[in-house]
This record gives C-alpha cells, structure tokens and sequence, in this order.
C-alpha cells in the first residue's frame, strides 16, 4: 500500500519548525511513506494534490493562512485525509482563523511557569492504538493551556495548575495533552508536547507522535 504525507513548516522560529519536521519526517520515511516537505503555506493550494494523501503534518506557529490555503485542508481532511500535529505547530498555527481551530480541536491561549516547568502527562486511555505502550511521564517544558473541544476524544491530561498565576484561584483541574477527532471522514490527531525539536524527539512524546501519525493517517498496520 503507498502511503504519502505531506508536511508543511514555517512560522515562528522559536518552535524549530524545521528540526521538528525533519524528525517526523524520519518517522514517516521509516515507516514506509513517501514524504513531501514544504515551506510554504502555498502547498496547501493544489487541492488535487492534497487529496492523493494519506496524511498532513502542519508545522506552523502563528503566522496567517488565507482563506484559500486553508480551504485546502479543511476540504482533504473533511474527504478523509489524516491531520496530525503537535504544539504551537498544529493549535497555534493561525490565530484568527477560527475554522482552523475547530477543525483541530483546541487552541493555546497559556503556558504558565513558561518553559523548563516540570509536569506529568497522565495517560487515561491504556486501550487507544496511539497509547499503547505509554504509561505517564515527566516532562520539563511549557505546559499548555488550551481552550479545547467538548467533542475531542482525550487519550493524555496533565494537572493545572503547577506554576503561579491568575488561574489558581480555579483550583486543580486536568487539562487535554493528547486528543484525537473527526473531522468529516477524516482523522485528526494532536499532542500538545513540542516547544522544541528536543522534546519532540524524546522517547515518550515521540511515541506518542508517531503512533499519532499512523493512526491519523489509517495506518496503524505501519506501526
């Protein structure tokens, strides 16, 4: 079976949007698809294109997407095309555009304590393709806070609050790290975990991206 993904990096360069998609990139290589990389939004336009893929890798933190880059997505996705992302790259990609973030599942509006805050990922679904083999873990990073979805299918939390700011006065909560959704036929999978190419690249959160990836992109039999 020929499986293709197509990344696309770019943004803010804080994030290391390259490195980051040189990783899954090696990941996608290695588990037998044919990878497209890109650097500009542009790639989002051949509608005919994106509809041959088994998957989408956005890399891209702020910056803006017109109207027309972003019809792209939402209408291969939507046909089922896979999405799959992490971090800013995926759920703080275009601030103002709102169907962008309904079609992921969250925004990031956060990240009290900033980096080098240490928290746990809580894993509470054992059972998902993309859990398997993840049990909780420390991670010393930015912690996200993000506005998320109701309808998202949440497979990792982690406690708020840990750093000190206006929110504490809401108590403990746990918020959304690792969710999956639908979007139309297609199967859209986000991890929160990424500020940068390092963290990425750990064992837990790699993990938990590449079976991500596979199974945003109905490839779990890659794995």
């Amino acid at each position: 079976m020929s499986l293709n993904a197509l990344i696309v990096w770019g943004g803010w360069d804080g994030h290391e949007p390259r490195q980051v998609a040189e990783i899954c990139e090696k990941v996608l290589v290695n588990h037998g698809f044919n990878v497209e990389v890109s650097d500009t939004l542009d790639a989002f336009l051949n509608y005919d294109a994106l509809m041959k893929l088994n998957l989408i890798v956005p890399i891209w933190t702020m910056g803006r997407i017109t109207g027309e880059q972003q019809k792209g997505v939402l209408e291969a996705v939507k046909a089922g095309v896979g999405l799959a992302g992490c971090h800013g790259g995926m759920c703080d990609s275009f601030r103002d555009a709102t169907e962008w973030q309904f079609m992921t599942g969250g925004q990031w509006v956060a990240h009290p304590g900033n980096d080098g805050t240490n928290y746990r990922v809580r894993v509470t679904n054992t059972n998902h393709f993309i859990t398997q083999g993840t049990s909780d873990f420390d991670v010393c990073s930015e912690q996200y806070y993000l506005h998320t979805d109701p309808s998202n299918n949440v497979l990792a939390v982690t406690k708020f609050p840990v750093a000190e700011g206006p929110h504490t006065s809401n108590g403990e909560f746990d918020m959304p790290v690792v969710w999956t959704r639908m979007w139309g036929k297609g199967r859209v999978f986000y991890s929160s975990l990424g500020h940068h190419a390092d963290i990425v690249a750990q064992p837990d959160p790699l993990r938990l991206m590449t079976r991500g990836m596979l199974w945003a992109a109905l490839a779990e039999g890659q794995a």
